[in-house]
This record gives structure tokens, sequence and C-alpha cells, in this order.
């Protein structure tokens, strides 16, 4: 259990947030921590240098020295589904490479964290291809869901949970990102609950993302459950 992936409802959820804070707690107890994306898309312009977001993320907050060919196997540089981004550059997107790739990392780290691309059926191929979901399976790794706390967020939530579960995924616990306290929201976070009473953290809308390293999450009972898992391995 000292390997998981975090996964989204949807896209810009907050999977890149959840995973480079579970990323500097783990690393903060004095593990080995690495994250790995195995699929990014939509690369950043900035004044003529290129990156990508998510993997820029992980190397502006880790604390330890992140090697940049563990962290990623493919990105292309539209922003859309992996298989059409993949297509655009007339490349295709190898699933026994990734696994390579994680059986690899498995094996160095302490804790690897795979973030998933968009919500579970984002196809990686096409037509008919390995869906995100797919490889989660193949991976037999628990995942850790981050899903939004507005408008919308239950029906997302349940059906994402039911995809999980009918697959026998282990849920270790979900994450509700970007509250921002309203009433509606906190009953949105406990109507996801009595359905599924797991372990969870919350974390308020971040305006600004150099308060990403502010905010913790360790006093939850998600961030409780993961280094229990760390703890009894160790």
């Amino acid at each position: 259990m000292q390997h998981f992936w975090v996964v989204g409802t949807d896209t810009d959820v907050g999977k890149t947030i959840v995973t480079t804070m579970l990323m500097c707690h783990l690393q903060r107890k004095g593990l080995n921590v690495t994250p790995y994306k195995p699929v990014q898309t939509g690369e950043v312009n900035d004044n003529g240098h290129g990156y990508y977001h998510d993997t820029a993320m992980y190397e502006a907050y880790s604390l330890q020295k992140l090697k940049q060919g563990h962290i990623n196997s493919y990105s292309f540089r539209e922003a859309a589904s992996p298989h059409f981004a993949a297509q655009l550059e007339g490349q295709q997107i190898h699933v026994d490479e990734l696994f390579q790739h994680l059986q690899g990392l498995q094996e160095s780290y302490d804790v690897v964290i795979c973030e998933g691309a968009g919500g579970l059926f984002v196809p990686l191929t096409a037509p008919n291809g390995p869906t995100l979901l797919d490889v989660i399976v193949r991976s037999k790794l628990p995942v850790v869901l981050v899903t939004r706390t507005s408008l919308g967020t239950i029906n997302h939530t349940l059906l994402t949970m039911e995809a999980l579960h009918s697959r026998q995924i282990n849920v270790a616990g979900i994450v509700f990102n970007g509250d921002t306290g309203s009433k509606m929201e906190q009953d949105n976070i406990q109507t996801i609950l009595q359905y599924h009473p797991i372990p969870y953290a919350i974390i308020p809308k971040l305006n600004n993302m150099s308060k990403l390293m502010e905010y913790s999450i360790t006093h939850t009972t998600l961030f409780e459950r993961l280094f229990a898992y760390e703890s009894s391995i160790n």
C-alpha cells in the first residue's frame, strides 16, 4: 500500500495540487517520495520557454531533488485528451511502457504517487484502446479521489466511486478541493460522505498557489490513513 494513485472526477479538479501536497507531507515524514504523471498534455509557453504545469509544480515544491526522467513518460503539446494529443504529434501511448516505468519506480522509492489525467474514462489510445481506469485496475494500487465541492459534485463523485468499486479498486479516501465554506458545499460534502463514509480531507479554495505549502492536511483522516500505510511497511 505504499504507492497510490491520485485521480479526479474530471479535469481541473485539483489533482496536481493534491499530489504535490501529499508528496511534500510524506517527504517531511522522512520518506523517499516521487510523483509520477504517466501522461500530461498542454504545454505552457512563457516568453519562449515551454513547460508543463503538472511536473513543473512537482519540481517547484518538492523537498527532495526530483529526477525528470522519473516523473513523466509522455508529454504532448496540445491541451486535449491524451489519445488525441498523441495523434496530433504522430505518436501513440504504449501502456506496457508505463507499467515498466511504474514498476521501476516502485522498486526505487518508498512512495510513488501516480497522478491521473482527466477523469477515469479518458482514453489513452483510440479507438477502443485502454483508458486511465484500465491502467489503474492493472496496477492494483489504491486511489485517492479528488473532487470539487461545488454544484454537480455529488453526481460526479458518486458515479466515479461506483466505477472504482465495480472494479474492486481500493479507495483510500476523498479530497474535497476548492471549498469556500458555503452551506451548499458543506451539504455536498456531508451527502457524499453519507454514501461513502471513508477517510477524507477538505482543501479550501486557494487563490494563490504560493499558499499551497502553508495549508496542512496532516491532521485529516485521509492523511492519517495514508501515513499509517507507510508506517506499517517501514
